[in-house]
């Protein structure tokens, strides 16, 4: 099998969008917020609350995660698509402006960004990660969860695309 028939084969399960997103204290006087967009999360555990993320090997996320213990997750809504093409580039050298135009408020556990008009957010609180290949599963506690807008449906990725529900 290659690697585009098994991309190819897994374009066919849809998946929620959420923006991780953490504060890095170390980058600059104040820090710097970092986000990314994901794909792969799912919850884990109702008892205790664990969720996991999965993330490419040596991505920034990947480095900050592995220092900085807590941090968020924002569940996109369908009206949110922008947020998540602007996070998903590749090779951006600062988040500094992408976060400069878009409502969020700082969690009051782990300091990062949590996404106004998002579905849900969550903070988080590593537990454990786990190299998978070319990726880390950090499976973590939720600290907290708001739930900032119930309007419209989830933003979701399928074949290659954002898409939305119906």
């Amino acid at each position: 099998m290659s690697d585009d028939e098994f991309r190819a084969a897994m374009s066919r399960l849809a998946a929620g969008v959420v923006l991780v997103t953490a504060h890095d204290p170390d980058d600059g006087p104040s820090g710097e917020d970092v986000g990314m967009t994901a794909t792969a999360f799912l919850s884990v555990s109702l008892d205790p609350p664990l969720v996991l993320v999965s993330l490419r090997n040596d991505s920034r996320m990947d480095d900050l995660l592995a220092e900085v213990p807590v941090w968020a997750v924002s569940l996109l809504s369908e009206s949110q698509r922008h947020v998540a093409g602007r996070f998903a580039m590749k090779g951006r050298v600062s988040d500094r402006l992408l976060f400069a135009d878009l409502p969020y408020t700082r969690g009051p556990h782990s300091g990062a960004p949590l996404i106004g008009g998002a579905l849900a957010t969550l903070e988080c609180r590593t537990e454990s990660r786990v190299v998978a290949g070319d990726h880390t599963l950090v499976v973590a506690r939720v600290l907290a969860t708001t739930l900032p807008s119930a309007e419209g449906g989830p933003l979701t990725y399928f074949r290659g695309k954002y898409r939305t529900l119906g």
